[in-house]
């Protein structure tokens, strides 16, 4: 069962730390190659040429596929080096049909992860089509042309592998960790679901899949306790059409009105290799793996450039007070505020508050509604920042018995207090030390290294970009904190109560399941 702040994380992306994105959402026969689409060569199943893959001579076999001409040369690869607490070496570069590669060696452990992102998400979708994103990560699991219906999870997992996929409103990643002599199969199997995915797309697929994910939504938003908050507060603080104004599952509605044509569509514009972003982290030779990348990658076309959506937001400039009356035993209270975006000028101070604000048991709220008045039992929040604007939000769960509103006084007695004082050096210090821990840990294990460079490159443009990010934590003020609350704590914000059916609301727009 999904916790309420890890809700909070897979809605708008916070999590300890100011990289981290929504955290990363099972075969009968291996299927030999198929007749490759027109003009494009025919990826082959690396396990099915009857040689050993590690013993493949770079004579014999890369030298017949050069002589094919089917090899596209990338360009100049970069190699760099991070400098701060994390230390890594990555390489990158891009193929011609616009693919970036980052490469990143650490022979510590014989595994290496495969991550690739896909620069769309929910953002992406119109209107009367929301879910599209997370439906299309549904459907890449399900088979492609030379790959068996469903046979991408066994062909991972019967080499001693981990996979998995996953939607925000940003991006879509998908991923692998495998012991290093398979990392041809996980480069293949992502290559051929990128190149040829819709051959093997079937309405049977899409009716399927769709109910699995009308299923999902059913079970982690509309019976699951205090489940529909995050839509609520995401069509209260945008407005209507805004893409964050939805929420990543989408509705029931729209995901019964996809249409083969739609995902088809979705696949052409937004599942192209200069739309996507290949890292390799592990145990692996670079040399071979760049061949295996352009013989598998190399000859997939471009799509066309993709549209970043770019909407206008005009901030709150007065509360709105929402009511949901759900199936649960206990009321919460949410606030929300529109605040910086990801990496913008703002962001490291917002996260630095959430931290002072929000993040544990030493926060300012913690001890003043659970230490001292006793009146919760709960406090968590902090900044949720996006490509687009951020989300800074606060979430308290009271005692049972506890008047809401007291509990409301109290949290902006506090904002008061840190707009009138700001953090104390030993508070700055807690959070500056707790949001560099979490990012130094997100380079720890190969698959969470992968997912950051290709975060990193997504969002920044930079592989390496954790030691701007560093730099950043290290220059927050007590003061730059105490003036992102005065600017962004404003009386602009979303207040939304949640309580028992049972229960009469308090006068505010209600809304009830």
């Amino acid at each position: 069962m999904r916790t309420p702040g890890r809700r909070f994380v897979q809605e708008v992306g916070m999590a300890p730390g100011l990289l981290r994105s929504a955290a990363p959402e099972q075969s009968s026969e291996h299927f030999r190659g198929r007749p490759a689409q027109p003009g494009v060569a025919a990826i082959r199943n690396p396990i099915d040429r009857g040689v050993d893959m590690r013993r493949l001579s770079t004579c014999a076999g890369l030298l017949a596929v050069l002589a094919a001409g089917i090899v596209p040369q990338p360009s100049t690869a970069q190699v760099r080096s991070t400098t701060g607490p994390v230390r890594i070496s990555y390489e990158q570069y891009k193929l011609p049909n616009g693919l970036n590669v980052i490469l990143s060696r650490d022979p510590s452990a014989p595994v290496v992860a495969v991550n690739v992102w896909y620069h769309v998400g929910s953002a992406n979708e119109a209107a009367g089509r929301t879910g599209f994103a997370h439906l299309f990560e549904h459907m890449m699991f399900q088979g492609s042309q030379n790959i068996g219906d469903d046979a991408h999870f066994k062909m991972v997992q019967e080499a001693g592998g981990t996979l998995n996929g996953s939607t925000n409103p940003d991006r879509t990643n998908y991923y692998e960790a495998v012991p290093s002599n398979f990392l041809e199969r996980a480069l293949w199997l992502e290559a051929d679901r990128m190149g040829f995915l819709l051959p093997a797309m079937t309405q049977q697929k899409l009716d399927n899949q769709r109910s699995v994910v009308q299923n999902e939504r059913r079970q982690n938003y509309e019976n699951q306790p205090y489940g529909l908050a995050p839509e609520t507060i995401a069509a209260a603080l945008y407005p209507e059409g805004h893409p964050y104004s939805w929420t990543t599952i989408g509705s029931l509605k729209d995901l019964n009105a996809a249409a083969m044509e739609d995902v088809q569509g979705f696949f052409r514009t937004y599942y192209t290799p200069n739309n996507a972003s290949l890292a390799v982290v592990g145990d692996f030779d670079p040399a071979q793996a760049k061949r295996w990348i352009a013989r598998y990658f190399g000859d997939l076309p471009s799509g066309p450039a993709v549209t970043r959506p770019r909407p206008t937001l005009t901030p709150l400039t007065a509360e709105k007070r929402l009511t949901l009356n759900d199936r649960v035993q206990l009321p919460r209270l949410y606030m929300a505020w529109h605040s910086p975006a990801r990496y913008a000028p703002g962001d490291a101070e917002m996260a630095m508050l959430g931290v002072v604000l929000a993040g544990g048991k030493n926060s300012r709220l913690y001890k003043r509604l659970v230490y001292q008045d006793q009146i919760a039992t709960a406090v968590f929040g902090g900044q949720g920042a996006r490509s687009l604007n951020g989300q800074f939000q606060l979430t308290v769960q009271p005692k049972p018995g506890v008047d809401l509103a007291r509990v409301e006084r109290a949290v902006d007695e506090e904002i008061a207090r840190i707009k009138a004082e700001p953090p104390t050096a030993r508070e700055l210090e807690r959070a500056r030390t707790g949001l560099e821990s979490g990012l130094i840990q997100q380079y720890e294990s190969v698959l969470n290294r992968a997912d950051a460079l290709n975060q990193c490159y997504t969002f920044a443009n930079n592989p390496g970009c954790v030691d701007d990010l560093m730099r950043r934590i290290a220059a927050v003020t007590p003061r730059g904190v105490q003036d992102a609350a005065r600017r962004h704590l404003g009386p602009g914000r979303v207040v939304l109560t949640v309580i028992p059916q049972a229960q009469t609301p308090t006068p505010a727009s209600e809304a009830t399941r």
